[in-house]
């Protein structure tokens, strides 16, 4: 018999409602291939929660929130329940979390993941703000509880960069990385570098559902930087924070006629993040190691690269990185990423590794 895995899942957003669709659609699988049968008894979003030990039909769910509802007003629901009262008290052996991302406080799912970790639950996060404002207080906190925490979709959504870095890459030093790790921003670049105008072609980006109404976090490199913070502790092993990303400069200054003059040129511009060593200098506190010296220098910015770089082939809706590695050579991987859904399956691929545990 399947081993049966009691789901709560904050966020129901569009990676929230893929979720619940690969739940469904992906049960077979998960019973043939890994023995494991998925049960979603808890589910919150901004404007209510609701809990069933006997589970939630994954898909009357996403229906009902599709067509305009909330976990509040779901059969069953209580609307203007917190998320974090729904972890304190629901019956789950993990929390999905896939609330929206919060630079400032890491609110609401930094309260979340706490309290699901306190009652010895499982977490899996696609919300990349705990992680970035409590990286080593969560990860400590999991280990001292026994509990799995794992958050591969935080980073490139299915492109599994930290699986690659903390599992393939064990044994190497990286001696650097650098990655394209922003799909709306760099699907903006590729339009003007067709000859449209920023402008025009962060409206698109909108219009295809690719950009938020408010795009900052994408076009400023602020959602770039997030995912070098969490590259940097889980792969690195830096201690690092949004303030060590210096600098940060999104794409907002780029215009069509420097895309035409670097083309001119045989270059293309990319919103690059890096990570370079730089053993030997002073660093700042929060980028040292134990002796005291920086391990790496990180940025996010523009950069001019030659069209024959693998960075520069990395286009439109494209996420990339590459890792310079002193035993395993220069590796190069990129994914082209359309919609919530491979997210949403970045999320399932950790559940199934916490749930075979």
């Amino acid at each position: 018999m399947p081993t049966t895995v009691r789901l709560a899942l904050v966020g129901l957003g569009n990676v929230g409602r893929a979720f619940l669709d690969l739940m469904v659609s992906k049960a077979r699988v998960l019973a043939e291939c890994h023995d494991l049968e998925l049960a979603l008894t808890g589910a919150a979003d901004s404007l209510g929660a609701v809990m069933a030990e006997a589970g939630i039909d994954p898909l009357a769910l996403r229906n009902h929130k599709e067509r305009g509802g909330n976990a509040g007003n779901f059969p069953g629901g209580a609307a203007g329940m917190r998320a974090a009262k729904l972890v304190a008290q629901v019956s789950a052996d993990l929390l999905l979390e896939a609330s929206t991302v919060n630079l400032q406080t890491g609110q609401p799912g930094l309260d979340c993941v706490r309290a699901a970790i306190r009652r010895g639950m499982a977490v899996v996060l696609a919300n990349k703000g705990p992680l970035v404002h409590a990286f080593g207080e969560l990860t400590a906190a999991a280990q001292a509880q026994g509990v799995g925490l794992a958050y591969s979709a935080t980073v490139c959504g299915a492109l599994p960069v930290v699986n690659i870095g903390q599992r393939d890459l064990a044994a190497c030093d990286v001696r650097s990385l650098a990655g394209i790790f922003n799909s709306t921003s760099n699907s903006i670049l590729a339009a003007m570098g067709r000859g449209e105008s920023y402008e025009a072609a962060l409206r698109q980006a909108q219009l295809d559902g690719i950009a938020e109404a408010d795009p900052g976090l994408d076009v400023e490199g602020w959602d770039t930087a997030n995912k070098l913070v969490i590259i940097a502790n889980s792969i690195l092993r830096q201690p690092a924070a949004l303030s060590d990303v210096q600098p940060v400069i999104g794409i907002t200054g780029i215009t069509a006629e420097q895309m035409r003059a670097a083309a001119a040129q045989g270059q293309v511009i990319k919103l690059v993040a890096r990570a370079e060593q730089v053993g030997g200098d002073p660093a700042p506190k929060g980028l040292r190691d134990p002796s005291g010296l920086a391990r790496y220098r990180l940025s996010v910015r523009p950069e001019w690269l030659p069209a024959g770089e693998f960075l520069a082939s990395v286009n439109g809706w494209e996420m990339g990185i590459v890792f310079d590695t002193d035993i395993m050579g220069l590796q190069q991987f990129k994914v082209d990423e359309r919609g919530p859904t491979p997210t949403a399956a970045a999320m399932l691929r950790d559940v199934i590794r916490l749930g075979n545990k």
